[in-house]
């Protein structure tokens, strides 16, 4: 009982939300609310300042979180260490994407992974990649999805799959009707592109640069599906990764035409919290990934994109289950820094 409330108090803390802490762990929000309020009453302290919104740790709540995060962690690595001894994968992994992963993508992968371990659960949610990186810090999400994946103090990140850029148009433009072309085709093109504070948008102009090329910018976002919308209606051409296009080339409303040259490449990584002990069930999905998103070679995340369309945020899948942490070899290779 008394594990079950520190979980429950390190869920409320890392979700900053009673009411999610509550659904993590199977319970009402008013049972998460008591277990919190008994460790309270046991130690004779507020862990937890509600009169503030949203609630905040007090000092004395910071020094319990952190003792008691380590704590869970150690108990449930020992858990899942036993459970696994077994060759049994019951755990739960959560996964913070960024959009453009790709709902489908993402269903595929799940899809075979409970497959292969049918008692094992994921939690899916997409967001802002600003968030992928706070809720891997933070501990709410055990791993994140994201594009030009950068380690950092608190973070390791390491390499999933490198997607080619080509040059997305409508199937009218004089470029569509190419095998190929050059950086040097752009020349004076009107373009659709990218903020200018994304990593891709950089190196997109790096390269641009490097070959003495110069483009008119007619409109830039921060989101592929706009991006695509405006080169459809005809504002200008892209350049875009591969995988993202493909099924409006399929539809026939875009063309995708291949760059003759490899310097641009979109790579996508995955990236966990220092110190972290992965549970088997999110090294197991780790493995999948690099697997299967190899053989796949679809989809994708872009840096700081977001949906086309409003959301609350973030997209949910996940299945009844419980969460387990663990360590694994598999994460000390291929390590990586893009910026």
């Amino acid at each position: 009982m008394q594990l079950k409330a520190l979980k429950v108090f390190c869920d409320v803390v890392q979700q900053r939300s009673f009411s999610r802490a509550a659904d993590d762990n199977g319970i009402s929000q008013s049972g998460a609310s008591q277990l919190v309020q008994q460790l309270e009453d046991q130690l004779s302290v507020r862990l937890i300042d509600r009169s503030k919104r949203p609630f905040v740790l007090t000092p004395e709540g910071e020094i319990y979180y952190n003792g008691c995060r380590e704590l869970v962690q150690r108990y449930f690595a020992l858990e899942d260490k036993v459970r696994t001894m077994h060759q049994e994968v019951i755990g739960r992994v959560r996964v913070a994407s960024i959009y453009s992963v790709g709902l489908h993508l993402m269903s595929s992968f799940i899809t075979t992974f409970y497959k292969q371990y049918p008692k094992a659960n994921v939690r899916l949610e997409y967001l802002h990649p600003d968030r992928v990186y706070e809720s891997v810090e933070s501990d709410v999400a055990d791993i994140g999805l994201v594009s030009y994946p950068k380690s950092s103090r608190t973070l390791e990140a390491v390499p999933w799959r490198e997607e080619p850029m080509v040059l997305v148009c409508q199937p009218t433009h004089p470029l569509g009707q190419r095998e190929t072309v050059s950086i040097e085709d752009l020349d004076g093109s009107e373009m659709v592109g990218f903020d200018d504070d994304l990593s891709i948008r950089r190196e997109i102009d790096r390269v641009l640069h490097q070959h003495g090329v110069t483009v008119d910018v007619k409109l830039a976002f921060d989101n592929i599906e706009t991006i695509k919308r405006a080169v459809e209606v005809g504002i200008g051409v892209s350049l875009l990764p591969e995988p993202t296009v493909r099924r409006e080339v399929e539809a026939g409303t875009l063309k995708a035409v291949p760059l003759d040259t490899s310097e641009l490449i979109r790579p996508l990584g995955i990236i966990y919290r220092k110190g972290k002990e992965l549970s088997s069930t999110a090294v197991r999905f780790i493995e999948l990934l690099r697997r299967e998103g190899a053989v796949a070679g679809s989809g994708g995340a872009v840096e700081d994109e977001r949906p086309s369309e409003p959301s609350n945020g973030h997209v949910a899948h996940e299945r009844n289950g419980a969460a387990r942490n663990g360590k694994h070899p598999v994460l000390a290779a291929g390590k990586t820094s893009h910026s």
